[in-house]
């Protein structure tokens, strides 16, 4: 796609990333196919094409409208359009760029900016899961169109943390909102560890990975949340002492957002060796299991294994990441019986980080036609790879949605 930047971008690294990707555009349309916004407005400026086309009048010169940012903002960054596309289009990039120079000419109205900080400042904070306990004491009295925002509280566990000293270690993200929302998925990611020979340790200062920031158009702050990870994570990758062998990711949203460190900081010279060596070094959880399943198959109780398994792709896994199969691979090989919707597998769910709370009637027509989908196989449960997939699908449906590493830590312990 043949572009001229207008002159406050040319010359700039953004300018010269953007232009890079607009350039690879053959305007063929294969991506509109598999957008979810495009399949349910049927609008050419809510697919990825047309969004190319915004961006590509903005960065050469005209200027931006609340209806530019309305359309760049419907966006899911599913980026199953990059799956798709033949050329190679890294439209997630562009996107981030887009969003960055539109926002920054466009102003929002007060409320929408105020519900956005509320968003990136309140689901990183301390405080998150008080008052999340808060709001599900009372959910009773919260409002129809909130409560399914406000998940009910996870069943107790008494199934503490492993203690064993290993020799083989890991580094573990917890994650912002995941401890508070869902946090026997990384008490159950440690044991499922553990009874495969390796520890799993944690980095107290590493926080949210800066993808909610990054988003929500926050680009400055989101940078900082990768410094201080990258801090927090340097002595267990460099330090003198003994040293972990990857950092696991168990929300496929943060893995995404990780393995990405090294483009984002990739300008930065106090940082970019180390954000590269970060990224080298991160993986999904599902990317261990071709490793854990001959030393969990020794240890596997298959009582209760052969219930069958909905099993729901996370974009951020099998698009942002481009990793497919490994999960219902690994739990066939373990005993369990996993299947994927028989149709539109690829689509997203509608979760996609605060997209729910900030486009809910979108999100919600996603959630519904996912588990419709999912439907046919009449699963007993209903498993993903990230928190907000899953929380976003239980407020869908009295079908039990859960991280697939807790259904396999319930068998290894004969659950």
């Amino acid at each position: 796609m043949q572009t001229t930047l207008a002159p406050e971008f040319a010359g700039t690294p953004e300018g010269a990333e953007a232009e890079a990707i607009l350039r690879r555009c053959v305007h063929c349309g294969f991506c509109t196919a598999t957008c979810p916004t495009y399949q349910l407005l049927g609008d050419e400026l809510d697919g990825p094409r047309g969004r190319i086309y915004l961006i590509k009048q903005v960065l050469e010169g005209e200027t931006p409208t609340r209806e530019t940012q309305t359309h760049l903002d419907r966006c899911l960054t599913c980026r199953n359009c990059e799956t798709t596309c033949p050329s190679g289009v890294e439209y997630g990039h562009l996107l981030d760029i887009g969003r960055r120079v539109v926002d920054a000419k466009v102003e929002r109205p007060a409320a929408e900016r105020r519900t956005r900080w509320l968003l990136k400042e309140g689901l990183t904070s301390p405080l998150f899961k008080p008052a999340l306990r808060l709001g599900q004491a009372l959910r009773p009295l919260v409002p129809a169109g909130l409560k399914d925002k406000v998940p009910a509280r996870p069943p107790a566990t008494a199934h503490d943390w492993p203690t064993r000293q290993l020799n083989r270690k890991v580094g573990l993200l917890l994650g912002c909102v995941q401890p508070a929302m869902a946090p026997n998925i990384n008490s159950a990611t440690a044991r499922v560890l553990d009874a495969a020979g390796i520890q799993t340790v944690v980095a107290d200062d590493a926080g949210c990975c800066g993808a909610i920031r990054e988003h929500l158009g926050d680009h400055a702050s989101a940078l900082d949340d990768m410094r201080r990870n990258i801090d927090a994570w340097w002595p267990l990758v460099a330090g003198p002492g003994e040293r972990v062998e990857a950092l696991v990711m168990n929300a496929s949203g943060c893995g995404v957002a990780v393995k990405g460190y090294a483009h984002a900081l990739r300008d930065d010279p106090a940082y970019a060796a180390k954000a590269r060596r970060i990224s080298e070094l991160t993986r999904d959880l599902s990317e261990l299991l071709p490793e854990l399943v001959p030393a969990l198959k020794l240890r596997l109780h298959h009582a209760g294994v052969g219930h069958h398994l909905a099993y729901h792709p996370p974009c951020t896994l099998q698009h942002g990441q481009k990793l497919k199969g490994g999960v219902e691979t690994a739990m066939r090989e373990l005993g369990f019986r996993i299947d994927c919707a028989p149709s539109d597998s690829h689509l997203c769910c509608g979760s996609a980080g605060t997209y729910s709370v900030l486009q809910p009637a979108l999100s919600e027509q996603l959630r519904d036609r996912k588990l419709a989908a999912l439907a046919p196989l009449q699963a007993r449960q209903i498993v993903s790879a990230n928190v907000g997939c899953i929380q976003h699908l239980q407020s869908g449906t009295d079908t039990p949605v859960r991280h697939w590493v807790e259904v396999l830590d319930d068998a290894l312990r004969g659950v």
